[in-house]
């Protein structure tokens, strides 16, 4: 496999790859020697070479999957769990030729397709996981995916290892949070607005729209850590009236610790000992930030399905039942 000895593979909330810098654990592992492959949980579908026997002894592709999407992600989790491994070769250089348009059509459209593609991989090799991912991309769970019970047959026959196996071990850097007290949206019970990224990148801020109940933008994780998470940025404060601004998950605290109070609902910033508030600006919208605490409406926030007991594993039910 192709690629950079200064990135290798992953993957955001939605199962969506992408390139993340090699973190330094493996870096260590390699020893300074920046010509050795660099194990990657993942890679590009389009950029890989394999054995051909270990290929079809692995199970080749999921037939059961359409035209294009997730089947990178799907051959890259089976690999790990199933006794292989990815690497990239530092040294290798590979051509890659990309059309204007595609030769094929997608039935139902692109995003029909990827979801199928992804709930198939999420059902035969994500375990209780797939609940997160369902949470974050709500349309899947709409998709038919058709039968998996010969891929699971696959699985089986290969003994292969347990999701949470891989998260712990192959990479557990993910931004898949796996010990929290809710994930979902965080609604404002004064405006009966969510929280939402709004699609913005790191040093920007967070902002606050329409509940939609499509997951997406306006899925947060309020980890074990005391984290208000999204992806792998986290709600940061400075000062106090300050803007709410999404930064990179450092888990040291500091001005990333939130304590939620679920008697009175509101989220208290430890730093600067003031509550996550609605503010508004001078043309009558609304911005997140912290202010003093004085139990108003505009201070509460409800965690959708929060618990006081922090989990591993899935706090859900039945996945079906969230989004009735």
């Amino acid at each position: 496999m192709a690629g950079s000895d200064m990135t290798y593979g992953g993957f955001n909330w939605k199962l969506n790859f992408r390139w993340y810098p090699v973190p330094q654990r493996e870096m260590d592992r390699r020893k300074g020697d920046r010509t050795l492959p660099v194990r990657t949980p993942t890679m590009a579908g389009g950029l890989f070479s394999i054995d051909r026997n270990y290929f079809e002894e692995i199970g080749t592709y999921d037939a059961g999957m359409d035209i294009w999407g997730g089947e990178n992600l799907e051959m890259s989790f089976r690999i790990w769990q199933c006794g292989g491994s990815l690497e990239i070769v530092t040294c290798s250089h590979v051509g890659h030729v990309f059309r204007k348009a595609t030769p094929y059509t997608f039935p139902g459209g692109t995003g029909h397709v990827i979801n199928k593609n992804n709930r198939r991989l999420a059902e035969v090799w994500m375990d209780e996981f797939k609940d997160f991912f369902y949470i974050i991309s709500p349309g899947v769970v709409k998709v038919d995916y058709g039968d998996v019970s010969v891929r699971k047959t696959l699985r089986e026959n290969l003994k292969c290892k347990p999701f949470s196996w891989y998260l712990e071990n192959i990479y557990p850097d993910s931004q898949i949070p796996r010990r929290y007290y809710s994930l979902g949206e965080i609604r404002n019970v004064e405006t009966n607005q969510c929280l939402d990224n709004m699609g913005r990148k790191e040093n920007e801020k967070v902002g606050i729209f329409n509940c939609h109940g499509m997951g997406g933008n306006q899925v947060f994780s309020y980890t074990a850590d005391k984290e208000i998470r999204t992806d792998d940025l986290c709600l940061d404060v400075s000062r106090l009236n300050g803007p709410v601004i999404m930064l990179k998950c450092h888990h040291m605290r500091g001005n990333q610790l939130w304590e939620y109070d679920a008697e009175t609902h509101t989220l208290l910033h430890i730093t600067t000992q003031s509550c996550l508030s609605l503010s508004k600006v001078a043309d009558g919208s609304q911005h997140p930030t912290v202010e003093a605490c004085n139990d108003s409406a505009w201070q509460k926030w409800l965690l959708r399905n929060y618990t006081r007991t922090e989990v591993f594993r899935n706090i859900f039910g039945n996945i079906t039942d969230y989004f009735l």
